[in-house]
């Protein structure tokens, strides 16, 4: 969950997101000296208001409008959560609108507390339900109607066309605004938004829990607000930085409630374990047809909290909304990097240039331009599309891209991979897994998600006994991944329940050196050759076995049965390098990342610490059961 770049280099509001005290600051996306309090204030006047909706319920507002009465602007919108900060007509942010080319180009921007945050007035509802689910009144589609119908009445200066940008929870609000029908609204830019938080956004993948990152944002994020206020909630000081440690303390996910007897939120959250109408009225993606606004949807590869919403955004309204100039654009940034940094690195895996700025000027700005000024329309293909591991971009007519062939990479005996099918009397691996000692999902000290596990070298995971691993010989010539990764595995149990992680991995040879690295002083930097025999992190998702056939229906395994396990997880586009290994790595932990499974059928939100028991896990791989992980291949 992102929050304002005004407000990133805040240890306070860093906190909210379980970064702990040990968290270095966001980096800040580089500037023009446009990029100033002084040249904000000196180019536009600001005030703030309190906007009615349908129901009475008003919304703080702040608007920026420039000091230029002889033009016409377009007004560019942005609906948040997380505080329209400064507040106080005489204050003014560094910044206005995703880049100092915005900012310097000249819009009208407006900034809004979403209903019942910070100084709105209501009630806050998380994901709140559309009226179509929810039967309600009022829902986030009908406050961004009644939003836009005002400052077209009461706002001078503007053109008559509306705009709206959000990243994360500011993302939902962009694609909730799409869904308005206000005529005004041309065109709207949903930025890693929020979609499922069950089936593949921020704090489960499917139904697994993303334990620091949700229990740390919503012990926060969660506090009841007893009215409107500019105040932030008081964070919760863990005492420690070890996040590993601290959740294993816990002895269970349910002994997190004695943290949040105030959050309501966390504690729904438990209350429903299953995809059950609580989750299902929160799941966006019924709701995207009949979009008039055109669409620009951003997402990166290695984003740890919305990479699954910028994706589905964009295939859902490809599919339901045929008729919508809807174009998507993934580039390699970790959540919300295209605004918030260069977009030239992860950890040591580095992307050979400046990416953010040349997407804020090449793309997202002439978008806006486009629909709202009426400059001359772009050269956007329906995708634009980051290729790693070559770090070259593509435009592509379709994504995934249709010249990608499905393959699939086999697990073999001795911990081959390939894409030859498995033998008759192929074999198995098996391997104990203890709750009480949870594989780590990286291998540095942190108290929440680092946003660099999305790249993490998986050296120090390959090396354990439960983590179960398969590579190819070094490849001939390079190979290039596209679209979703299918992993289908027939697996076995002496438990009633477990969890299946795959991760796919880039294996470099051992004397690689990267022509981009730069030396910077980091701990990386240390060693000789940072970069030798490096096993990065391409993909990684879980398939919490229970819900293999449904998430709305768990079903317990039963104890020695071969069963098959399969899901799609989120899309890639990287090419493994002639020399480089492809490596599969198989686990049921990954710590604390994922809530622990007793690996006993059960609801494991009410599991207390006797409930955790080790299982042995199995997996097949001969010509009856073939395991391996379905890939698109894309041939040069």
């Amino acid at each position: 969950m992102i929050l304002p770049r005004r407000l990133c280099l805040s240890a306070l509001l860093l906190a909210l997101l379980g970064w702990g005290p040990a968290a270095l600051p966001v980096p800040p996306k580089p500037s023009t000296p446009s990029g100033t309090v002084h040249a904000v204030r000196d180019r536009y006047t600001k005030r703030e208001v309190l906007i009615p909706m349908r129901d009475g319920v008003r919304l703080f507002t702040a608007i920026y409008t420039p000091k230029d009465p002889g033009r016409l602007y377009p007004i560019l919108l942005q609906r948040t959560p997380y505080s329209l900060w400064p507040y106080g007509e005489e204050a003014y942010p560094d910044l206005l609108g995703p880049s100092a080319r915005f900012q310097a180009e000249g819009f009208i921007f407006v900034y809004q507390d979403v209903r019942g945050r910070m100084m709105s007035e209501g009630d806050f509802v998380n994901m709140r339900p559309q009226r179509a689910v929810s039967g309600a009144p009022v829902d986030e589609s009908t406050d961004a109607y009644d939003t836009i119908a005002w400052l077209l009445e009461h706002t001078q200066g503007h053109n008559g066309k509306v705009g709206q940008w959000g990243i994360s929870y500011p993302g939902f609000y962009a694609a909730v605004a799409a869904l308005s029908g206000h005529p005004a609204l041309k065109a709207v830019s949903p930025q890693a938004p929020i979609v499922d938080w069950f089936q593949g956004d921020d704090f489960h993948r499917n139904g697994a829990l993303w334990l620091p990152h949700a229990f740390n944002f919503m012990v926060n994020f969660g506090k009841p607000r007893p009215g409107p206020t500019r105040d932030f909630p008081q964070v919760l000081d863990h005492g420690t930085s070890d996040g590993y440690a601290w959740f294993l303390r816990l002895g269970s996910t349910g002994a997190t409630r004695r943290y949040t007897k105030d959050v309501a939120f966390w504690n729904e959250l438990l209350e429903h374990p299953t995809y059950d109408a609580f989750w299902q009225a929160r799941n966006l993606r019924p709701q995207l047809k009949d979009l008039r606004p055109a669409v620009l949807t951003v997402g990166g590869w290695f984003d740890a909290e919305n990479l699954f919403g910028a994706l589905q955004v964009f295939k859902t309204v490809a599919r339901q909304s045929p008729a919508t100039d809807n174009r998507l654009v993934m580039g390699p940034w970790f959540h919300g990097g295209w605004e918030r940094s260069r977009g030239d690195h992860l950890g040591p895996v580095q992307f050979g240039a400046d990416h953010s700025d040349w997407f804020q000027s090449q793309v997202l700005l002439p978008f806006f331009l486009h629909h709202l000024k009426g400059a001359k329309a772009p050269d956007l293909a329906k995708a634009t599309v980051f290729e790693t591991g070559t770090n070259r971009w593509h435009t592509l007519e379709a994504w995934p891209p249709k010249q990608a062939k499905d393959a699939k990479l086999y697990l073999h005996p001795a911990g081959h991979l390939s894409f030859t099918p498995p033998s008759p009397e192929g074999g198995a691996d098996s391997f104990i897994s203890e709750p009480s000692k949870p594989v780590p999902f990286i291998e540095q000290i942190a108290i929440g998600m680092p946003k660099e596990y999305m790249t993490a070298d998986q050296r120090f995971a390959g090396r354990r006994p439960d983590v179960l691993v398969f590579q190819t010989e070094p490849l001939k010539e390079d190979l290039t991944l596209a679209g979703p990764l299918r992993p289908e595995l027939f697996v076995a149990t002496t438990g009633t329940d477990a969890d299946w992680v795959v991760k796919l991995v880039d294996v470099y040879p051992d004397d690689f050196r990267n022509p981009d690295f730069v030396e910077g002083g980091l701990p990386w930097d240390k060693t000789p050759n940072p970069m030798g025999g490096y096993q990065q992190l391409v993909r990684g998702e879980v398939m919490r076995g229970k819900f293999r056939d449904s998430l709305s229906a768990p079903a317990p395994f039963t104890p020695g049965q071969p069963t098959r396990v399969a899901w799609a997880m989120n899309d890639i586009f990287h090419t493994f390098k002639k020399g480089h290994r492809v490596m599969v790595q198989l686990q049921s932990t990954w710590f604390p990342l994922m809530d622990r499974n007793p690996q006993v059928f059960m609801d494991i939100n009410k599991a207390e610490a006797t409930d955790y028991r080790s299982a042995t896990h199995t997996v097949f791989h001969d010509a009856a059961r073939p395991s391996g992980i379905g890939v698109g291949v894309i041939t040069r």
